[in-house]
């Protein structure tokens, strides 16, 4: 980083909804829209950008839109209007993430904006301040819970078709072994995960046991969502590494799941770890360790799916990552260029453009805004509602 400081002078938040191009359905539920805050910092005409994670609903954490914004309006985003940032870093030390605990998907929206605003004032991609290497990341696709088996394997058969290597599939109970099977049965040597979204207990280890047969990638997030002890009691029984997804949130979080082999893979979700920051923290300690991470996806829109690319082309990302092309998710999208599959690798190519590597096409994002917040001082706002 160079000692130049920049002072952000105003943040935009923007509360926007779009049509999925598919519905998602998982054990939570089925999801037919991404509703999501997209933030943007500004500095002497430069300005970065970064996407909310958190959904309408909290059922994948305690967050949601409308928590986010209420932390980012009223407490992280105030506090950061004139504090001084020469790196990343220093958002540590602003009002507002002093005094705000946990809310780690608001402050990853806010940290990851400044992350952009940093690399594009240098002019570098956002790979080169994170520390990525990789040119191409590996990709897969995620399959939601589908009406029918023949359904499932139909859509499976279509995302092979254009070139996807690896495929997860939603899990629940009643709709386990046999899609898993059926799967298998259809394509012996494809890259297979399952992802339960902590829809079982201890209690179904037997099940876990069956599944070994099947020669899965990994069984992702089986047991409780804050839980740690019980997945330590199922990993050894099984071959099958587990990986944890809604479990860790910080790096003292991996630090403990590893070291209790609790699990053996991690998905690194930038948004649920609070931002780049604790990523690379994580992504670190893993690789230390010998433990492998992937990057998860959270229905992203281009913001948040170039930031996922950009994180993912760190070395110890060795495994497929939930970070499929836009097509998959959207019809039209809210940034440019759009992400196509490489077919002949199944990977994504990582934006070369500064920062994200993307350019937001504000024409879109009007188009479907909910509501905006501009914020200027500690104490001077203005609030806009496109409904």
């Amino acid at each position: 980083m160079t000692n130049n400081q920049l002072k952000i002078e105003r943040i935009e938040l923007h509360h926007i909804q779009m049509p999925l191009a598919h519905p998602f359905q998982t054990s939570f539920g089925r999801e037919t829209e991404r509703s999501a805050i997209l933030l943007s910092v500004h500095s002497e005409g430069m300005i970065g950008w970064a996407e909310c994670g958190a959904g309408v609903l909290p059922n994948y954490d305690y967050e949601t839109v409308d928590t986010a914004w209420h932390i980012l309006k009223d407490f992280l985003a105030p506090g950061l209007i004139g504090h001084p940032l020469a790196a990343p870093g220093d958002i540590f030390s602003s009002a507002g993430y002093r005094m705000a605990r946990g809310h780690p998907m608001a402050k990853a929206a806010l940290e990851n904006a400044v992350w952009d605003l940093l690399a594009r004032a240098q002019n570098v991609p956002l790979q080169n301040l994170l520390g990525g290497q990789k040119e191409r990341v590996e990709v897969g696709v995620s399959i939601g819970i589908q009406p029918t088996l023949d359904k499932l394997l139909e859509r499976i058969d279509s995302f092979i078709q254009v070139g996807y290597g690896r495929i997860k599939v939603k899990i629940k109970p009643d709709w386990d072994l046999t899609p898993l099977r059926a799967i298998r049965k259809a394509h012996p040597h494809i890259k297979l995960m399952a992802d339960a979204n902590s829809a079982f207990t201890l209690n179904d280890a037997p099940l876990f046991r069956e599944m070994e047969s099947l020669n899965l990638l990994m069984i992702e997030q089986p047991l409780g969502y804050d839980d740690i002890f019980d997945h330590s009691r199922l990993q050894p029984q099984l071959n099958t590494p587990i990986c944890l997804d809604e479990s860790i949130h910080t790096p003292g979080d991996a630090r403990l799941a590893l070291h209790l082999d609790a699990c053996r893979i991690i998905n690194i979700k930038v948004g649920r770890v609070g931002g780049f920051s604790n990523a690379l923290a994580i992504h670190n300690i893993c690789a230390e360790a010998g433990a492998p991470v992937w990057c998860g996806g959270m229905l992203e829109t281009g913001i948040g799916r170039a930031a996922n690319l950009h994180l993912a082309s760190l070395p110890n990302f060795t495994l497929p990552g939930d970070i499929s092309a836009t097509e998959r998710y959207f019809h039209q999208d809210i940034a440019e260029p759009s992400f196509s599959l490489n077919a002949e690798d199944s990977t994504i190519s990582v934006p070369k453009g500064p920062g994200l590597g993307v350019e937001v096409q504000m024409d879109r994002v009007e188009k479907f805004r909910l509501r905006q917040e501009i914020i200027k001082t500690n104490d001077e706002r203005r609030m806009t509602n496109d409904e």
